[in-house]
């Protein structure tokens, strides 16, 4: 059973846990043959196991909204000539504390362990998942790695990854339809998660793109940027000059995940 562990217990020779008790999902540490030694840790191969890297959900930001387990693959690269038996996968936030869990090796090469991440325990659960804003920005990676022979080798910071919160939009572009060369209102609202409150609320002072896409287009072109008020809401005024599609699109930040409203189509009458 896993329990919170403080940045006082690093690594090696550290308990292991998972932070605030995040639920175990489904994480692969996958170890690559003998000949890998790009970014070797350890400069004594015959000795000790070497990492090369990790990458963390296919180089993907881990997204999280308020109430869906969120499952994410991590891949730890390295070799050993006798065999990797053990690896042990830190996740380190930057609000203190870190998830860990143990990888035994089925093979020589890999082993499977598991990370799902919530920002509420769902009915039933069997453990308390507690993301707090505080979580939300870049987390690294250390590897914990013993081989067949004895060997052991800790590395740290051999990855890194954004865990950031979900991000919404909406749009509303009127009148419909309208008379070209008329005025067209576009507005819509920017929310994101709040892991304090399990909610979702407005995101303030951010820059988002106002697109436009003809009706006979699949490309969306920038025509201008506007930023969220108090409540996340947005406004702009465009002039009409042709069928077509408006949305929103907010690109993210290092705590916030990205977000696009779907078209919002007005029909432009000569």
């Amino acid at each position: 059973m896993s329990r919170f562990t403080t940045p006082s217990d690093t690594r090696p020779g550290g308990g292991r846990a998972t932070r605030r008790g995040v639920v175990v999902g489904t994480v692969a540490v996958v170890l690559a043959g003998a000949g890998t030694s790009a970014g070797a840790v350890s400069a004594d191969a015959s000795s000790e196991p070497v990492v090369s890297g990790a990458t963390v959900n296919s180089g993907h930001d881990v997204i999280v909204g308020i109430t869906k387990d969120v499952r994410f693959p991590v891949t730890v690269t390295g070799s050993d000539d006798s065999g990797l038996s053990f690896v042990d996968v830190d996740l380190k936030g930057p609000n203190g504390g870190f998830y860990t869990t143990d990888a035994f090796c089925e093979t020589a090469t890999a082993c499977t362990t598991a990370f799902t991440v919530n920002a509420h325990l769902s009915p039933g659960g069997d453990d308390p998942v507690d993301l707090a804003n505080a979580d939300a920005g870049t987390w690294s990676v250390d590897a914990l790695v013993d081989a067949e022979d004895g060997g052991s080798v800790y590395a740290p910071g051999v990855g890194s990854f954004g865990l950031k919160r979900a991000a919404r939009l909406t749009v509303n572009a009127a009148p419909e339809p309208v008379a070209k060369g008329a005025t067209i209102t576009v507005t819509g609202k920017l929310v994101r998660a709040n892991w304090d409150t399990y909610r979702y609320a407005g995101y303030t002072g951010q820059a988002v793109k106002l697109q436009f896409r003809p009706k006979n287009s699949s490309t969306y072109t920038t025509v201008a940027t506007v930023g969220t008020n108090s409540t996340g809401n947005l406004r702009a005024t465009v002039k009409a000059v042709k069928d077509g599609y408006w949305r929103w699109n907010f690109t993210g930040t290092r705590t916030t995940g990205p977000a696009k409203a779907a078209g919002d189509f007005v029909d432009v009458r000569s």
